[in-house]
This record gives structure tokens, sequence and C-alpha cells, in this order.
């Protein structure tokens, strides 16, 4: 469609950490710690990450420089409200601290950045949850300096201002928006990924690709109302510094993707999905994504009985990434009509070597490389395949409609029915 706004916005904003990348980089986050003032860090991680040894050499290699260390295995993997809480509390028994690191995937660096708000600026969980599932208060107090370190490629947690949960009782997935909640420091060291599964790399890597192409179609930044200095939010829509982060995103993982799925130890592939991860979420940190994530919040929230391969089996889950790749072929297709060439243009991206496919109609073009790239790394034929059917679309379309803040930023106005259409299409995606 053509947005025709009376007074259009001609000013686009970009915020991104401080970023430091390249192996040997979490060896010197003590160093960095000094340089922001902390005396006393408090290092988050899960479990799972915390048994690769890689947290405790984080707190190690921290302490050589004569900051206070404690270390948390308090995140849960796809965080909840009741998780957070507990991290929290765990946090202010133990404290205080004046600075946090994350070492982890997004579930450890969304928990830290959950910490950090909470025992900075006070109050309650759901006082600062996006409305309407929260009351969306912003904090009034500067956050304490914030050091993210991911051990998985392809959250943008690092470079984001999200923190993402689920509420329990609601049965929905949801976030918290925030400028301060972006982290100080993205310390990208991809040898902390070598230990991550094939199939959490295959998840964890659809994250990337739909935060580069979702930033990439998201609806430009001059077709909105022009706003006033205290109105700008960090998803601005698609723009030009943006854009050249999630080119280069896609065309990285055009290389990398299915190598680093199908052999871990592949140290060159593993390095560009950690470069790809991060230009993504320099890009879609500040564009923003829209349907496929939007879908993804209830998709997740709402799982019943599945256990995806490579992740903890104590509980069931639809990984985000997973959530998000399941409706992203059926999301595309219908927002091709908003730019065709930029659609076309992200296919080439993604799939340079073209094929056949280039002979299908257009909008069919970007589905089947979105498709052919997930039969090629296992993940689930629709959402058929993690549990759900046509009786659950209602509920889904409901959980999906609740994150406005991701859905302003489509290409297309989005309502009830084209949302149902795309989730009912994606109940499997071939044959």
């Amino acid at each position: 469609m053509t947005w025709s706004p009376a007074n259009p916005e001609s000013v686009f904003t970009y915020g991104a950490p401080q970023l430091k990348f390249g192996a040997g980089a979490a060896d010197e986050i003590g160093h960095d710690l000094l340089v922001l003032g902390v005396s006393r860090v408090l290092v988050v991680t899960d479990a799972g990450v915390l048994a690769t040894g890689w947290p405790d050499r984080v707190a190690d290699g921290i302490r050589g420089f004569g900051v206070e260390v404690v270390v948390h295995d308090s995140a849960h993997v796809e965080p909840t409200d009741a998780s957070l809480l507990v991290a929290v509390e765990r946090a202010r028994a133990d404290g205080p601290f004046d600075g946090y690191v994350a070492v982890g995937g997004g579930s450890a660096i969304d928990t830290a950045k959950a910490v950090d708000l909470l025992l900075s600026d006070g109050g309650e969980l759901m006082d600062y949850v996006n409305a309407p599932v929260g009351a969306g208060r912003a904090p009034t107090r500067p956050l304490a300096p914030l050091v993210a370190v991911p051990t998985t490629t392809g959250t943008g947690a690092e470079s984001t201002t999200i923190c993402v949960l689920d509420v329990l009782s609601l049965k929905v997935k949801t976030g918290i928006s925030h400028v301060r909640l972006r982290p100080s420091l993205a310390v990208v060291d991809p040898r902390l990924t070598a230990t991550q599964p094939a199939g959490v790399t295959a998840s964890a890597g659809m994250d990337i690709l739909c935060h580069a192409l979702e930033s990439w179609t998201a609806r430009p930044f001059t077709s909105y109302e022009r706003k006033q200095p205290g109105e700008r939010v960090p998803y601005c829509g698609s723009n030009p510094i943006a854009d050249m982060w999630s080119e280069r995103s896609m065309s990285l993982l055009a290389k990398a993707f299915r190598t680093a799925v199908r052999d871990g130890s592949d140290e060159a592939a593993r390095g560009e999905m950690a470069l790809a991860a991060t230009f993504a979420g320099l890009g879609f940190g500040n564009a923003g994504v829209h349907v496929p994530h939007a879908n993804a919040y209830p998709v997740a929230g709402r799982v019943r009985d599945f256990h995806p391969d490579g992740y903890p089996s104590d509980e069931p889950m639809v990984p985000h990434g997973m959530a998000v790749a399941l409706t992203a072929p059926e999301a595309f297709r219908w927002t091709f009509g908003s730019d065709p060439e930029r659609h076309l243009a992200a296919a080439r991206l993604l799939d340079p070597a073209h094929g056949s496919r280039w002979e299908s109609e257009p909008r069919d073009v970007l589905p089947g490389v979105l498709v052919d790239l997930m039969r090629d790394i296992d993940m689930p034929n629709g959402l058929r395949a993690v549990g759900y059917d046509e009786r659950d679309v209602d509920a889904l379309v409901e959980g999906s409609l609740k994150q406005q803040r991701l859905l302003a930023t489509s290409p297309r106005e989005v309502g009830p029915d084209d949302l149902a259409g795309i989730m009912t299409r994606s109940m499997q995606l071939w044959e």
C-alpha cells in the first residue's frame, strides 16, 4: 500500500551499544568494566551455559582486573515473568552491584536487563511490560552498566533495547522496551558459540535472518506522521543505515548458515554467523521487526508439548527463532505487494545462486528461498509440526494482536483476518 502522511517524517534515529568483536574479546571484559567505573559485578548466565565453563572463565578474567564478581545461573531459557522475578530476588539478596555482565543467549541477556532495570529503578516487573499487557512505564533513573556477551548467534539482544518474556498467566510472550535497556557494551567473541548445538544454531540463525529481513522490509520511516522529539521510539522504520546492516547480514547468511548448522566446528562459518547476528541486531534494533516476530510471541507462549532438539528437555518450548520462522514464508508472501523489488532483492541476497525458482510467480520467490533453507536446516514443517492446528488460529491471532509495537512497523496495515490467513497457511509449509 502507499502511505500518505499529512506531515511526513523526515528524521530517523540510530542507536547501538559500544561493540568489541573477535576471538579473545571476552578476555578483556575486566578492563572494560574498569573503564565503565564498575567495582562489583553480577555475571548472569543459565545452567546450560554455566556448564560450558565460559561464565567462570569470564568471571576469573574480570577478577584479574580487581573487580569483585558474583556468578548467578539464574537465567531461564525463554524467560518468564516468574523466572525474571526469581533472578531479581536472587540478585537483590547478593547485592548491591554497580554493573552486570550477561553471558549466554538472548535469555541470559534479557534476564540481566530485567535485573538491572528493577534493581536500578525499582517498581514491579509488570509496571514496565509493554502495553496492553503491562503498564508500559518508562524507567526514571539511569541503569547500571550492562555488558552483553552472547554465546549464541541470533538473538541480537546484545544490541537492542528490548527484554522479551513470557507472561505465564496470559500465555503470551511480550516485552519491555526502552532505550535504557540497551547494553553499554556488546562483547562478541565467536569462540563462545562453538558449543552451540546444531538445533540451536538453526533456530537462532532463523532469528538472525528474520531480524534482517523484517528490518529490510519494514515500513519506511518516511511513511509515518512526523513525531515530536519526545515521541521518538527505537523502532523507527526502515532507513538507509539499518538497510546497510540488514543487507550485509543476509549476504553473510547466504554463505555461512547451512555450513554452521552442518558443521559446528567450522570456525570460519561460526565467525560469519556471529558477524551476521551482530549486523542484523544493529539493523533491526533501529528499524524494527514486524509480522513474523509478532506471530512468534503467541506461537512460543502457547506451546503444549513440543520439545526441540538441542534445548533443555525438562519442559516444552518453541524456541524464539523457530517460532519466528514458522510463519515467515507466508508473512512475506503477504507483505510482497508493499515493495516487490525489495522482497526480490532480499531473495537474491539470500540465494545468490538463483536457480529455477526465479521462474516462479514473483510473490512466491522469497517464500521459496525461506522454505528451501528451513528444510535444509531441519526446521519443523509449519505450525502443525509443533502442535497447533486450525482450532488454535483464533487464540494465536489474539496473541499476535497484542504486539502492536511490532505490528506498527508492518509494511501493510494488518488486521485479524490478515493474521488468521497467515497462520492458517502456515500450518504446513511444504509437501
